[in-house]
């Protein structure tokens, strides 16, 4: 399965990255084909036609899943993921199965991808059937929300559990 992770936080190598790609392999079974850290990116991401944004904008178009993930910031999604989104016109996406990823600080944010960041992604054609997930830094990698995430999301991607055929 070709899955790209598109890591939305302005730190290479985050937290952001490391859970995205931990989901992306936890939720598939497999390693992500491609991770676009946006970091990379930075201020090429406002240059139209920019090699790199492009090669990156081709990643996602031939995705069969993207997990895009980033740190929550004010309530919402960074500023450099925003950017990347806005490389892709209305329903450019058309089908594509999306997860969204949101790290942050506090549970109270824990509904900032489902009010911030699914609209975006469905706006231009992202397919989310499955709900945000929000993970605590503190926890991102033995939370107990991430156990139940899993356990609703892969049914809703129709990616089998591990053992069974598609």
């Amino acid at each position: 399965m070709n899955v790209v992770v598109v890591v939305g936080n302005p730190k290479r190598g985050s937290r952001t990255r490391q859970a995205a790609e931990m989901v992306a392999q936890r939720l598939t079974g497999g390693q992500p084909q491609s991770v676009v850290e946006l970091a990379d990116l930075g201020a090429r991401l406002l240059v139209p036609g920019d090699p790199d944004v492009t090669m990156a904008k081709q990643a996602v178009l031939e995705a069969e899943l993207v997990v895009f993930a980033t740190p929550t910031f004010k309530a919402t999604y960074s500023g450099l993921l925003k950017l990347f989104l806005d490389c892709f016109a209305a329903g450019e996406l058309a089908g594509t199965p999306a997860v969204t990823l949101m790290l942050g600080a506090s549970p109270r944010h824990a509904l900032a991808g489902e009010h911030t960041l699914k609209p975006v992604l469905s706006e231009i054609g992202c397919s989310c059937p499955a709900p945000a997930l929000f993970l605590l830094e503190s926890e991102w990698e033995s939370g107990p929300e991430l156990e139940a995430w899993l356990a609703r999301a892969a049914p809703a991607h129709r990616i089998p559990a591990p053992g069974e055929h598609p």
